[in-house]
């Protein structure tokens, strides 16, 4: 008779996961612990929407705007500060602190590399942009009555060329920030304008003709007409997504030309 003695099956090794999944993961974690992406890329949009849903005065229709209250027409603005916050203020700070630090010299003799570490700060700044904006959408249906996007498909594609514009952008600060307190002081004289031509102070249909034009060829002016007309049910206006594509190819080739690892 023959026996063949039973092999113990080997056990299973758990899923590696893959280094820039592994490095996502420690960014998030981090991005959470620092005050300036939680509160004022995250939080300080969705404050700003509270107190503009208390006051009477944004309930009221705005003329020219398709029937749209002002409210509204304040959405679009809100979801386009929370992105230049994240992607202006809060990216360029923390790449510009890890190359101070010499962060990302050393990653470059690691098997993970310091691109993988821009590509995680990019993953966790778009996530959490994304939730930013679905909170925004959710809290202005359910405590004001503001209406999901009509077009749906043309709100995302939407949010994808914005955020592809303003990430860009905020490589480029990182690139030519020589320290975290320059990169802060130039990503300020950014966002404060753009968000003059985002809508922010004045409503863009209800500013002069030469300023409306100057809006629009800005890439929140783009982004806050793509984003309207895709609340009224309209696809994005071309021009508008050729608009925040120019600026996304122009500041990214501007962020390689220009970015340094030490």
């Amino acid at each position: 008779m023959t026996a063949t003695s039973a092999q113990p099956a080997a056990p299973a090794r758990p899923a590696r996961r893959s280094p820039l999944a592994q490095l996502t993961r420690v960014e998030l974690t981090l991005f959470l612990r620092e005050r300036v992406g939680p509160i004022w890329g995250v939080g300080f949009p969705v404050l700003l929407l509270v107190i503009f849903g208390a006051i009477p005065a944004f309930r009221k229709v705005l003329p020219g705007s398709g029937g749209l209250t002002v409210l509204d027409s304040y959405l679009p603005i809100l979801v386009v500060i929370s992105l230049a916050l994240l992607c202006l203020i809060s990216l360029p700070l923390t790449i510009v602190n890890y190359r101070e630090r010499g962060v990302l010299r050393r990653l470059r003799t690691t098997p993970a590399g310091p691109l993988r570490v821009l590509g995680a700060q990019l993953i966790v700044n778009f996530g959490m942009a994304i939730v930013t904006l679905v909170v925004l959408e959710v809290v202005a249906r359910l405590a004001y009555g503001v209406a999901f996007p009509a077009q749906l498909g043309g709100w995302a594609v939407t949010v994808l060329f914005a955020s592809a514009a303003l990430l860009g952008m905020g490589l480029f600060v990182a690139a030519v920030g020589p320290t975290a307190r320059a990169s802060a002081a130039i990503g300020n004289l950014v966002f404060y304008p753009m968000m003059f031509f985002g809508g922010l102070w004045l409503p863009i249909p209800q500013m002069p003709t030469l300023l409306q034009h100057i809006a629009h060829a800005t890439p929140l002016g783009a982004a806050w007409e793509a984003f309207q007309q895709s609340d009224l049910g309209h696809w994005p206006p071309p021009l508008a997504l050729i608009t925040m594509a120019a600026w996304a190819v122009a500041f990214g080739a501007g962020a390689v030309r220009f970015f340094r690892w030490e």
